[in-house]
């Protein structure tokens, strides 16, 4: 179940943010001039995590001083603490798992949707097994994603006092692959007690911080390591082995026997028997039948992939422990430490519980031991649930790590708490991404998180946490454009929340306008595209940037605001239609297109440039077709009723050389009859109060009636 909201000043976030008071960290500033300086201060950011920092000298002081120096010095100044750095790579990092798990949670809902989609065609045919296969596929491509252990160079020389890597797990990744081993891993069931022990021997680090660990006494072990002379004379060394060996950590405890003292060539001679004794204990380890079908590179033991031959494996071995720890050699070694701790490692492997719970820290390590060398064969959840509460009481804790309280969700097959654990220890990625492998193969934990609830406004379980984890993705710039996948898959409000989330964004930015269409096309949302597009057309003209504005509202089909436009335009070139000044909105005439459904103000503007450049050509002194073609476009425009009064005038004065053509009139006689017509009705319309006069010459009217009345002469005689 997700948290409630908290009630900060945003009631829409999701993560309660305190502020808290950190000492501030102090930088040595190296500038390198002589005091004293004044304390005028530029500050920049410079490249990567750096502060450009120039500090100035006063005039005075320059002056006084007598030395070259100039006004000032720039100073790169590092801002490298820990703090910074490690905020900004797990910033860095958080993203990175963002990003990378929405290829395999898209793909998984994907088949979810086209198995759902074939199951009802062909009515309830059940997909177990695959589905199964599909969530173990994806499981895996997380467990990738949340990091690998980091392989270091081999060396030429190994160091033979290294016990263990030193290597930081991540818990996040400790947590998914106990979800991986117990719910989705179903054809490993049989060797869970084996991937148990794997598991601890990656992760037994975590717990270190909270608990003694076994890992945790190795390292200190190691460090002691490079001091010790005779290590089998060290209380230390034995424990390290025990407590290895009975984590089953088999490769460290045959290294760490052999760093006994009875290996040195100069010992081999007076101490053969002990030698021996310690080399037989080291093959016995790296002898131990393991359950599982291969181990890891470097890992010792004996593999058995069936239960009978595991277990006649496991009877001869142990025989073989008991005869040793019978023999008559152990009289003969003189060395009384190594005698009773080889004896004591011999009592681990026999499964000893009083040997196997003083070797190990806590009680997940003293779990794992039971597996390895008392009950191998464990099986079932519930057997597994009464073996940890047994070691719980052999072992107890003060505080249970977060780990720790999985396993025992887990083991006890209590959903809710599996559920409520991940949620609270591990954020909403973790639960976001995990529902699915609770789910798989279990009809309760499906009906648990599916089911549709009314506390939860109608929703289920798996919904609202998926919801959560996008209301994260949302709420940070460079993470939003991935919220859409988790959103879509939630389907009650998980289509009304992506419609709001993509209002939300500005869509002035070109970059995040793109991606919003690229998600509307993706998810059918053809409204909010549409809007989207209409909010950045507007904003753009508002801005002055009046070729994207129409360009989007273009895109958007938004006839209305096109319209608007259409008439600013008629302002803006009915101010100087007879300048040159049109040029500068010929672009935007052309941008707005002389499609049909446009509006008829549209269309005139296209008619019109069409004349400006046609008479452009006459001006020009092109040839008479070209002075025909002009004609044409101005009797068009003249006829035309979407051809604005005011234009009527300067039309015709611009059309001046036409009239006057010198060689023959370009103009019939109706064809002048209806521009002297024109400029009649143009007179009338002077009359009414509400009539705008066009910046023209004062005899411009004139002008025009009088080449109007030569012209109209001129065509009669002809005719």
């Amino acid at each position: 179940m997700p948290g409630l909201l908290t009630n900060s000043g945003d009631s829409s976030s999701i993560v309660p943010y305190s502020p808290t008071t950190t000492t501030p960290t102090v930088y040595t500033l190296h500038h390198g001039l002589t005091s004293p300086i004044t304390p005028r201060l530029s500050i920049s950011w410079s490249r990567g995590n750096s502060l450009r920092v120039t500090v100035f000298r006063s005039p005075e002081t320059a002056s006084n001083s007598g030395d070259d120096e100039a006004g000032g010095k720039v100073v790169d100044l590092k801002l490298s603490g820990e703090e910074v750095d490690s905020e900004i790579s797990d910033a860095a990092r958080w993203r990175r798992i963002a990003y990378g798990s929405v290829a395999p949670f898209a793909h998984l809902q994907n088949k979810k949707n086209a198995m759902a989609a074939l199951a009802e065609l062909r009515h309830s045919v059940s997909y177990d097994g695959e589905w199964s296969k599909y969530v173990l596929e994806y499981s895996k491509q997380i467990n990738s994603l949340l990091g690998g252990k980091k392989s270091s160079p081999p060396s030429l020389i190994e160091d033979p006092k290294r016990v263990l890597k030193v290597e930081e797990p991540s818990s996040l990744k400790a947590a998914w692959e106990l979800l991986e081993i117990f719910y989705a891993d179903k054809q490993s069931h049989p060797w869970i007690p084996e991937q148990l022990v794997d598991w601890l021997s990656d992760y037994d680090a975590l717990f270190s911080g909270q608990v003694p660990s076994v890992h945790l006494r190795l390292v200190e072990f190691q460090a002691e390591l490079i001091n010790m002379q005779a290590v089998e004379n060290e209380l230390a060394y034995w424990q390290a082995i025990s407590s290895a060996l009975a984590v089953g950590w088999l490769d460290i405890v045959v290294k760490l026997l052999r760093l006994h003292g009875s290996y040195q060539l100069n010992q081999l001679g007076a101490r053969e028997t002990e030698n021996g004794l310690v080399e037989a204990v080291a093959v016995l380890v790296s002898k131990m039948p393991r359950m599982r079908v291969d181990l890891p590179s470097g890992k010792l033991g004996e593999c058995y992939n069936n239960k009978s031959d595991f277990m006649r494996a496991w009877e001869k071995w142990r025989a073989q422990i008991t005869k040793l720890d019978c023999s008559a050699f152990w009289l003969q070694c003189s060395h009384n430490q190594t005698k009773e701790n080889l004896k004591n490692l011999l009592q681990i492997l026999l499964g000893n519980t009083g040997t196997l719970s003083s070797a190990t820290c806590h009680w997940v390590e003293l779990y794992i031991a039971h597996f390895l060398y008392i009950r191998p064969f464990t099986s079932g959840l519930e057997s597994m649930y009464v073996l940890a509460q047994k070691c719980i009481q052999l072992k107890p804790v003060s505080t249970h790590h977060k780990l720790m309280r999985l396993i025992l969700g887990i083991l006890e097959e209590n959903t809710e708490v599996v559920l409520a654990e991940c949620s609270r220890s591990f954020g909403p990625w973790m639960i976001a991404h995990a529902t699915e492998l609770l789910t798989a193969g279990s009809v309760e934990a499906e009906i648990l998180l599916k089911e549709e609830r009314d506390n939860l406004g109608g929703i289920s379980i798996e919904e609202s946490h998926r919801l959560v984890y996008a209301q994260v993705l949302s709420s940070h710039a460079l993470t939003w454009q991935i919220a859409p996948i988790y959103l879509i898959s939630c389907v009650n409000h998980g289509v009304g929340l992506l419609e709001i989330l993509l209002y939300k964004q500005p869509a002035y930015h070109s970059q995040v306008l793109l991606k919003n269409i690229e998600i509307c096309r993706m998810y059918d949302l053809d409204s909010v595209s549409s809007n989207a597009m209409k909010i950045a057309g507007v904003h753009h003209w508002k801005h002055g940037r009046k070729g994207a504005g129409v360009f989007w509202l273009q895109q958007a089909g938004d006839e209305t605001r096109l319209n608007r436009i259409a008439q600013k335009l008629f302002d803006f070139v009915g101010k100087s239609i007879s300048d040159e000044s049109f040029e500068q909105w010929e672009g935007l005439i052309e941008l707005l297109g002389s499609e049909s459904r446009t509006a008829g103000g549209l269309e005139f503007l296209h008619k019109y440039r069409d004349f400006k450049k046609s008479l452009q050509q006459v001006q020009d002194g092109v040839s008479i077709d070209a002075a025909r073609k002009a004609v044409e476009a101005l009797i068009l425009l003249m006829k035309n009723p979407s051809t604005p009064q005011r234009f009527w005038l300067p039309l015709m004065y611009d059309s001046l050389k036409l009239l006057n053509w010198q060689e023959r009139p370009l103009l019939n006689v109706s064809q002048t009859n209806l521009l002297l017509n024109k400029l009649q009705e143009l007179s009338v319309a002077r009359l009414r109060p509400d009539f705008v006069e066009v910046a023209l010459p004062l005899e411009a009217s004139s002008s025009v009636r009088v080449a109007l009345a030569t012209n109209l002469g001129r065509a009669i005689l002809e005719e």
